[in-house]
């Protein structure tokens, strides 16, 4: 029983945790170009580097 006084707050505070690390990404932007993340890696970087 004393466990479970010590787990439960433990557990709310990490969802609490969580749920604002979401709410940060989507107001910093995070999620709203998921597809430009994808095609930035297939970007060869050998051109910039050449024209050092």
């Amino acid at each position: 029983m004393n466990g479970l006084a010590f787990l439960i707050p433990v557990a709310l505070l990490l969802g609490l945790g969580g749920l604002g690390a979401f709410f940060w990404s989507l107001r910093a932007g995070q999620l709203e170009d998921l597809d430009g993340a994808a095609l930035r890696i297939l970007i060869d970087d050998e051109t910039e580097t050449q024209k050092k």
